[in-house]
Parts: structure tokens; sequence; C-alpha cells
């Protein structure tokens, strides 16, 4: 079996084309997108309230609503990622942070690894957004994310699968 080829370098990403050897002994070549993984964020901003971002998103040039988030790409851990990011984007400092669950974001072209931090005892200062991030905080109740969920108006997967997972095990987080 050949090694993985590197088919394309951008600045948060690389294509590699890998050789699956298959059961039958037969081979497969397939494309894999490598990701140094990403953070995930629920802001509880009280027990009834949790902020999320309205934010452009130029690959499908729209705005979305989604919890803030950001990549593996400064040299910190997860969590130290986790803090800082959600001061970038939302300007919330965490006086707790834990992390609630990880996940496979599109396992059969990504190896990107998620993790989705539940951040309370937050305090409002000022963000630290980066060029070219167009996003405000929208504090939500739950009843309202809890509409918002059901009517198909927030569909970035990360938020999805974060939400739902808090609504149903809060107790763990």
């Amino acid at each position: 079996m050949r090694p993985p080829k590197k088919i394309f370098q951008a600045k948060r990403f690389a294509v590699e084309e890998v050789t699956e050897q298959l059961p039958d002994g037969s081979q497969l070549v397939r494309n894999i997108v490598r990701h140094p993984g990403a953070v995930v964020i629920l802001p509880l901003v009280d027990e009834n309230h949790a902020c999320l971002i309205h934010t452009y998103r130029v690959a499908i040039d729209a705005w979305h609503l989604e919890l803030p988030a950001g990549t593996l790409d400064k040299g910190l851990s997860p969590e130290e990622t986790a803090a800082a990011e959600l001061i970038e984007e939302t300007g919330y400092h965490a006086g707790y942070l834990k992390l609630a669950h990880t996940f496979a974001m599109s396992p059969g072209i990504l190896d990107e690894k998620m993790y989705f931090f539940v951040a309370r005892n937050l305090t409002l200062g000022s963000t630290a957004r980066e060029a070219g991030e167009q996003m405000e905080n929208r504090v939500l109740s739950w009843a309202q994310i809890d509409t918002l969920l059901r009517d198909q108006q927030i569909t970035d997967a990360k938020t999805l699968v974060a939400l739902l997972w808090y609504l149903r095990y809060r107790e763990h987080a």
C-alpha cells in the first residue's frame, strides 16, 4: 500500500489521496480532507438563555445562526481554544468551561474532530473578532431556541448537534 499523497494544502486544511485496503484484498483510492480539529461552545448566559451568533458565511452566501466556534490552529489545547474563541466571537469570558462531548463532523470524507464545550459563569467584555468576521450576538431563551430548531431555522451541523445534545443531556454538562 502506498503512503498518503497530499494533493492540496490550504490555510486550515489539506486534502490527501489515500489507498484503502479492502477486506477482499483489493485497494480503493480515496480523497480525505485533513483538518486540525475545532471547538464549538455553548455559552449559557443564565439558566434560561444561551448566546448564539448571527454570522455571514460566504461558502453558502447566507447569514447563519450558530454557536461560536473555531479551529485548533494556534497551538492551543481544545479548552484554551474554546476560551479564546468565546471571547473573540462573543466578548464573553467563561468562569467555567466543561468539555461535554466530542464528535466527527463528516467522517466519510473529513477527519475533523469537534470538541463541544459548555461555558458558564459568563462575564461580558469586548469581542476581538478577526478581519472579515461579520457577526453579532443573539441571546435567546430556550423556548426561542426550541422554536428555531423545530422550524429548521438553525441548520449549522455543529450547532444542531450541540444544542440537541444539551437539551437532552444537560444534567451531564
